[in-house]
């Protein structure tokens, strides 16, 4: 009777284990501008940064969204894997794999998004350019 009480715990801590998700995070605004304030972003830009990752994923590191042309974006920055990561296999211009871009450790993401906004501004975002360029951007000056 003990070992069959042994063998069905060891077996529902082995099921456990197996069906864990990657853990993922949706941030609020305030949340969000400070961890991009801890990251060095300069506060003059945090509020486009902010409305960038509200277009692209909502705030949430485990957003995924499958394109036309065959190219997956991972993320909170939403990072495309046709030139910037590769799914399975670290490569592309962040040489990443694309799933590391879907915890809740958002560093990583951050080294990529700042490669990314140094080869093309904001510009690089279509959520940016639809939503936030021109536009009135989220006030967070208060956290």
């Amino acid at each position: 009777m003990r070992l069959n009480v042994l063998k069905i715990t060891c077996l529902a801590i082995f099921a456990a284990l197996l069906f864990t998700t990657v853990s993922g995070k949706i941030f609020t605004r305030c949340q969000l501008a400070k961890e991009l304030a801890r990251h060095k972003f300069p506060r003059s830009f945090i509020s486009n940064w902010v409305c960038l990752i509200e277009n692209e994923s909502g705030r949430s590191t485990t957003k995924v969204t499958q394109h036309p042309n065959l190219t997956t974006s991972y993320g909170l920055f939403q990072i495309n894997s046709k030139d910037w990561c590769r799914k399975g296999r670290k490569a592309g211009e962040c040489n990443m794999k694309c799933e590391d871009f879907l915890n809740d450790d958002i560093s990583d993401d951050i080294r990529c998004a700042r490669l990314m906004y140094d080869r093309h501004g904001f510009l690089g975002w279509s959520g940016w350019k639809n939503k936030c360029k021109g536009r009135s951007l989220p006030d967070v000056s208060h956290c």
